[in-house]
Parts: structure tokens; sequence; C-alpha cells
């Protein structure tokens, strides 16, 4: 298999593996509901713990961790592959771009999706540790004061951008600034209820 079919073998795979469901299947498995069709409708963490809590408060929060965590590690799986395998910088780039895009429209649920967070956390931890660590602490920070999931996503996507300036300003930033822009395009409808205070707390 040369190079060139190798980059679109991996950027297939970035896209489906990004594109699994992992939210809808958990909470549709083990709590019997379709997030798509509770709550915010969101396939992601959030969403998950949001649904199942109202049944049922101790699993909801297995199931939120685990969309969490297998949200974040589906993205970097894939990165980490290409890496071991010698792959250049700017085709995990365009992993990375690929594995949030796939999440956030997944073609396993007509091309909607989540809201790309965790995918872009994993993705993001394995490329940009350090600004990604700085995004993370401003996540908690701001979880902890605001209790709202999407305005505490966003607060730590533009640390994570800011960061990105600062500890690594020799990087190519357009991929990064598609990923974030991914992540604002679908955040916003809770822009959206921010602004006209029906966002609800969940955190």
């Amino acid at each position: 298999m040369d190079f060139i079919n190798i980059n679109i073998f991996f950027y297939i795979l970035a896209y489906l593996v990004g594109g699994i469901p992992f939210g809808y299947i958990l909470a549709k498995k083990f709590a019997g509901v379709d997030v798509k069709n509770s709550g915010s409708g969101n396939i992601g963490a959030t969403n998950v713990l949001r649904v199942v809590k109202e049944t049922n408060p101790a699993l909801a929060k297995k199931l939120g961790i685990a969309t969490l965590a297998l949200d974040a590690f589906k993205g970097a799986l894939i990165i980490l592959i290409a890496i071991a395998l010698g792959l250049k910088t700017d085709i995990l780039w365009t992993i990375a771009v690929l594995s949030v895009l796939g999440h956030c429209f997944s073609p396993y649920l007509n091309f909607e999706g989540g809201k790309g967070v965790a995918t872009a956390a994993g993705v993001l931890a394995i490329l940009l540790p350090l600004p990604t660590i700085v995004a993370l602490v401003f996540w908690f920070i701001s979880a902890k004061v605001l209790k709202i999931s999407s305005l505490s996503s966003l607060i730590a996507l533009s640390a994570l951008l800011l960061a990105s300036y600062i500890i690594t300003p020799n990087i190519a930033h357009a991929p990064l600034w598609i990923i974030a822009w991914i992540v604002f395009y679908k955040h916003i409808p809770n822009i959206k209820r921010i602004f006209t205070k029906e966002e609800g707390q969940v955190i």
C-alpha cells in the first residue's frame, strides 16, 4: 500500500471511527432510552447524563463517564496508530479534523451527531498536549463555577486557541481553527439558549 492509499485509508477510518455514537449506543443498551429524542437531543456525555439521570442517577454517572471516555478515546486512537506508522504531521491534523467531523456529523445517524468536545479533546491531547491541559483546567474551573456544560466548553475552547498561540506559536493553526469552528457551530443552539437564559445547568 503506497503512502497516498495509506493516507486515504486513515482519512476514511478517522471519519468512520469518529462517527461511532457511543452515547447513543450506551444509553440505548443499558438504560433503554434514545438520547436523540430526549433532553437536548445530543448524543454526547452531557445529554446522556441528563436523560438517564431522570430514571437512574447512579447509572447516569457511569454512562456519562463512559461516553466521555470513549468519545475522547476514539479520537486519540487513530492519531496514535498513525503516529506509530510514521505518518506526517499534516496527515495527523487532517485525521484529527475528520475524527471531529465524524462525531459531529455521524454517518450512522443520518449525519447528525454530538458537539465534538470530547472527540476534539482526544485528538488535541495527542497533537497539542500542553494547550489541551490548559483548556481542561479552564473547563474544570468554569464547570464548577457556572455549572453549564456548553458555556464551560466554549470557554475551554477559547483558552485552547489562545494557549496554542502562546505555547506552540510555530504550528500551522488552520486545522485547529477548523476544529474550533466545527465545535462552535454545533454549539450555536446552546449559545442562543445562554443568551435567553434557557440553557440548563447540568454539571
